[in-house]
């Protein structure tokens, strides 16, 4: 974590925990939009954004799946960070022992993503975390807020993108609104208080969520495809990239063992469309997903990364 500008603490994954011991995550600082007019300031051009993203995390994956159904890949260009987590967080693959298919930082030969945080303010203060949409032009982070930028992916690039797919479509704005938010605290974040949970109460109101939600999902594409409107939107990407890592992290790791995936029939063939659509198994990489949380001490201090699953389902 930066303070000022400087260093001053090392690498932990419980940013915050309230008095009954339930995990709670810092909010994103950077919180700038690219508008196809350049309204905001930050114009949509071609080979401006850079975006600074690991396979391990699910928030980056998100903005990862986006770029490729928007076809932005010659757009937004992409730097894949290396997915295990050290003292410093997130570091650049310009290492000797760095995770095979991390890259090094193009710009700037940075060894490690704060040295980014500290070029947009030089005394920032917060934690490092990805994705980071960098701005090439201006030397600053438009935003690191992976909600934020799946959506000026999917409509701020105007021409620069995929039109015929629109995963923010305004009939259903109010239905994707109020799910994303029900998924993001029971589910997407959900796992994340089950596993640093530091009370047994927190633990398990944590891990009921996460499972009555699976439940609800399920039930909900009963006989449809998709979760809203049986069409393919930014809730379907939202839920997709905690499903991907549910058998091979979150259900050992973070001990959201009640079922394995693979009792959920319609979840099941869910995960396996999406999968399968153009351009998405290139955002999953499971040795980089497994790599990354089993490097986290907190809770793997041995460092031991699991053989398996051999398939995920």
């Amino acid at each position: 974590m930066l303070v000022n500008g400087e260093w001053a603490r090392d690498f932990q994954p419980r940013h915050s925990t309230s008095e009954n011991g339930d995990f709670i995550r810092e909010e994103s600082r950077f919180r700038n939009w690219i508008t196809a007019d350049g309204s905001s300031g930050f114009k949509a051009e071609k080979g401006r954004y850079h975006l600074f993203a690991a396979l391990i995390c699910p928030w980056a994956s998100r903005t990862l799946m986006v770029r490729k159904l928007k076809r932005l890949d010659d757009v937004v260009s992409l730097t894949i960070l290396d997915p295990r987590v050290t003292e410093k967080v997130w570091r650049f693959g310009r290492f000797a022992d760095s995770f095979p298919g991390s890259e090094a930082d193009p710009l700037y030969g940075s060894h490690y993503l704060y040295e980014i945080y500290l070029r947009a303010k030089s005394d920032y203060t917060g934690e490092i975390t990805v994705p980071v949409l960098w701005d090439k032009k201006l030397q600053t982070i438009v935003n690191n807020e992976s909600s934020e930028i799946i959506r000026m992916f999917n409509s701020g690039f105007g021409e620069l993108a995929d039109n015929s797919i629109d995963l923010y479509p305004s009939h259903f704005r109010a239905e994707i609104d109020h799910l994303n938010e029900q998924l993001y605290d029971r589910f997407n974040n959900g796992v994340y208080r089950a596993g640093f949970a530091e009370s047994q109460s927190a633990y398990e109101s944590a891990v009921s969520n996460v499972f009555s939600t699976l439940d609800e999902i399920n039930q909900l594409l009963e006989g449809q495809q998709y979760l809203i409107g049986n069409q393919l939107t930014e809730t379907d990407i939202r839920t997709f990239v905690t499903l991907i890592r549910f058998e091979a992290a979150y259900y050992g790791l973070f001990k959201t063992n009640l079922h394995h995936l693979y009792e959920y029939p319609n979840i099941r063939r869910y995960v396996e469309t999406i999968y399968h659509l153009p351009g998405i198994a290139e955002t999953v990489n499971i040795e980089h997903i497994k790599a990354g949380y089993y490097s986290i001490k907190d809770l793997n201090p041995s460092g031991i990364v699991p053989v398996g699953p051999e398939s995920l389902w």
